[in-house]
């Protein structure tokens, strides 16, 4: 198995500076690096004064994503006084190193740039399996997790041939150790810390079955005494339909759960 180690040294070990902005990003945000990975933080001018900020922690981010189709939902949150901010962490499908990341981006916006302590999760499709792959580590760091058509089993996708080299392992090593990183297996921490989950996921996605993600995890965690908010829109697929990103009920979530 190859040592993860070092990425993790290195997501810590070196100060953020400044980058110039990325192209057809959808809000005015701040450009910078978090260790060696390209961050993102947009300020939300309704933030109240002389308070910490709630803030997203959206996911997967840059270079491409958040991108147009983000665009009403990310006004929506800025606008209601939530500020949003992202990392570069690869396609690390949830891995250690790529977790490693988003602590030391936490680290960076709680202690330096007056964030809050606890942020939203709001992961779209694989942007899914990377936070609640973090989630589950550092529940103590979240206020809710939000997905659309999100990634919550490494089985389902990208399967476990395609993550294996992502964790260093084989598909035989990392289905022998799947517990300890599969977002579906690891919803206890995230229960016990009374944390509400949500998505919007259609019965129509191929790609991210329903069934054996957003569905199976509202029941898993259901189960476990944790509450989740699943909506299904009928016949809808793996798409950028436009409900999915001017969802209303998805707003009022992430706003009601940043500003507890």
């Amino acid at each position: 198995m190859k040592s993860l180690l070092f990425p993790f040294l290195a997501a810590l070990a070196v100060p953020a500076w400044a980058l110039p902005p990325q192209a057809g990003f959808p809000v005015t945000g701040e450009f910078f690096a978090v260790g060696d990975r390209p961050a993102f933080l947009a300020l939300s001018p309704k933030a109240p004064a002389g308070k910490p900020r709630a803030w997203v922690l959206f996911a997967p981010s840059l270079p491409n994503s958040p991108n147009h189709h983000e665009e009403w939902l990310l006004r929506q949150l800025l606008e209601a006084g939530v500020s949003i901010a992202g990392i570069d962490v690869g396609e690390s499908h949830g891995n250690p190193a790529g977790r490693a990341h988003y602590t030391a981006l936490h680290r960076e916006l709680t202690e330096r740039r007056g964030m809050a302590p606890k942020a939203v999760l709001l992961g779209r499709s694989r942007g899914g399996l990377m936070t609640l792959c973090w989630a589950a580590e550092n529940p103590e760091k979240v206020a809710a997790f939000a997905g659309i058509f999100p990634v919550c089993d490494l089985a389902s996708w990208p399967g476990l041939a395609k993550a294996a080299p992502a964790y260093g392992m084989t598909p035989a090593e990392l289905e022998k150790n799947l517990s300890a990183h599969n977002p579906i297996d690891r919803l206890a921490p995230l229960a016990a810390a009374k944390i509400p989950l949500f998505a919007i996921h259609g019965d129509a996605d191929k790609l991210v079955p329903l069934d054996a993600n957003s569905a199976r995890m509202k029941a898993r965690y259901t189960a476990l005494g944790g509450e989740m908010e699943l909506i299904i829109p009928p016949g809808q697929g793996h798409t950028h339909w436009e409900g999915f990103f001017r969802c209303r009920e998805l707003v009022e979530f992430v706003v009601k759960h940043a500003r507890r």
